[in-house]
C-alpha cells in the first residue's frame, strides 16, 4: 500500500501517460478494498471553465485514471461534483468534458448541487453533507494546484466544499472558510489525492491568468499535500489558516523535510500556453532560454507573490532562467540548477517559489 508520508510528483504534458506511470508506482490497486468499492473521482469543476483556463480538472488526467481503474477490473465508478454557488455543475460537466467522459466510459456523473445531505456534528461545528460523498468506499480527490481570491491557495482540502449544499457553502463563507473547511475534512475521508498541476491559475479560482506547470502530484495525507502545494505557490503553511487547523484535529500532518518527496522523473517540458497580460507584466525582466514549465511556472508564482508582500511590482533588473544556460557563465541572478554559473544562482530543479521569494527580496 501506498506510504501515507510520501507526496510522489511526476512531470511532463501528456497528462494520460503521467497518470497511468505514477498510478503503476504508487500499485493503486493494492489500496482499494475489493473490486465491487463503489469508487467516487471528485475533481474541481468550480464552473463552466475549460481546465485551459486554470479553474478546472483537466479531462485527460481523470479519464486516464478511469482507464487505468477499469484495466485493472474496477468497474464500480462514479465522478462526483457540485459547482460553486453562481454556477450549474451540469454546465460544467459539459463544458469541461466530462460529459464525454461519461459516455465513453460509462461512468456516472453526480450533481452535488441536487443531492441530499445530512448533518454531522464535529466537536461545536455542524456541517452539512452531501449524502452521494458519505456512500463512495474509495474517494478519490483531484484538485487543481490554483490560487484563490479569498483563501490564497486552493488544493486537496478546500477542493472538499463542492460537497456541501449550495446553502452550506454560501454559510461557510459567513463562517470565515478555513474553520469549517478543517472540520469538514476530519468527516470526509480522502483516499487518495491527485492535484492535477499542469495548469492552474495565479491567483484566482475562477481562472483566466492561467499558468503551466506540467506536474502531477499525488499522496494520501490532505494536509502533507497541502502544506507542500502552499510552498510550492510561495507561501509559508500559516499563510494558508486551515491546513494548520486540520493538522491540530487530527487531519493529516503538515511536511516537515524533502524526505517526505518522491519525484519519478524531472521536466523538460516548456511552457507553450500563451502568457496573459499580467503574466507579461511579472516577467518582463526575465530572460528565458528552452525554461521547462514546472521552474518558469515556479517563478512567476513568486513574482506575483513579491507584489502581494509589497515589493515593487515586477524586478527591474534581470533574472535568468532555463535549461539553455548550463554550463554559461553570467553576472545577472540565475533561477534553477541550469544557472548555477551566474554570480548570484538559486539551486532546485525545480525550485519552490518559496524559496524563490526568499532568494529574490534582497535584490528588490
Amino acid at each position: 500500500m501506498m506510504d501515507p508520508n510520501l507526496i510522489y510528483i511526476i512531470y511532463g504534458d501528456n497528462p494520460k501517460s503521467m497518470i497511468e506511470r505514477i498510478l503503476n508506482e504508487i500499485g493503486l490497486e493494492r489500496d482499494i478494498p475489493s473490486r465491487d468499492s463503489l469508487i467516487g473521482i471528485k475533481p474541481n469543476l468550480v464552473l463552466a471553465k475549460p481546465s485551459s483556463s486554470g479553474a478546472t480538472t483537466c479531462p485527460q488526467l481523470v479519464e486516464g485514471l478511469v482507464e487505468y481503474l477499469k484495466s485493472k477490473g474496477y468497474n464500480n465508478i462514479v465522478i462526483l461534483e457540485g459547482s460553486w454557488v453562481g454556477d450549474k455543475t451540469q454546465s460544467a460537466f459539459k463544458v469541461c468534458g466530462y460529459e464525454d467522459i461519461s459516455k465513453k466510459h460509462n461512468v456516472p456523473l453526480i450533481d452535488l448541487q441536487k443531492d441530499g445531505y445530512v448533518d454531522y456534528e464535529i466537536d461545536d461545528i455542524t456541517i452539512s453533507i452531501c449524502q452521494s460523498i458519505m456512500d463512495v468506499d474509495y474517494l478519490i480527490n483531484m484538485p487543481v494546484l490554483k490560487g484563490h481570491c479569498q483563501t490564497k491557495i486552493t488544493c486537496a482540502l478546500k477542493n472538499m466544499k463542492g460537497c456541501i449544499p449550495n446553502q452550506e457553502k454560501r454559510r461557510f463563507h459567513t463562517m470565515g472558510l478555513h474553520k469549517p473547511i478543517a472540520y469538514l475534512n476530519k468527516v470526509i475521508k480522502q483516499d487518495l489525492i491527485i492535484v492535477d498541476g499542469i495548469i492552474g491559475d495565479l491567483n484566482f479560482e475562477e481562472g483566466g491568468n492561467p499558468v503551466q506547470m506540467n506536474r502531477v502530484i499525488v499522496g494520501k495525507d490532505p494536509v502533507l499535500v497541502d502544506s507542500y502545494v502552499a510552498q510550492l505557490l510561495g507561501y509559508d503553511i500559516e499563510d494558508i489558516p486551515y491546513i494548520g487547523m486540520a493538522e491540530e484535529i487530527g487531519v493529516g500532518r503538515t511536511i516537515s523535510s524533502d524526505e517526505n518527496i518522491k519525484e519519478l522523473n524531472k521536466d523538460t517540458t516548456p511552457m507553450i500556453i500563451p502568457k496573459t497580460s499580467l503574466v507579461e507584466e511579472l516577467t518582463k525582466n526575465v530572460v528565458e532560454n528552452m525554461a521547462c514549465s514546472a521552474c518558469y511556472g515556479s517563478l512567476i508564482h513568486a513574482l506575483d507573490r513579491l507584489g502581494d508582500l509589497g515589493y515593487p511590482y515586477g524586478y527591474d533588473g534581470k533574472i535568468y532562467i532555463g535549461q539553455g544556460f548550463k554550463d554559461k557563465k553570467g553576472k545577472g541572478i540565475g533561477i534553477g540548477s541550469c544557472t548555477k554559473g551566474f554570480e548570484r544562482s538559486l539551486p532546485g530543479c525545480p525550485p519552490k517559489a518559496k524559496d524563490i521569494i526568499e532568494f529574490l527580496k534582497d535584490s528588490f
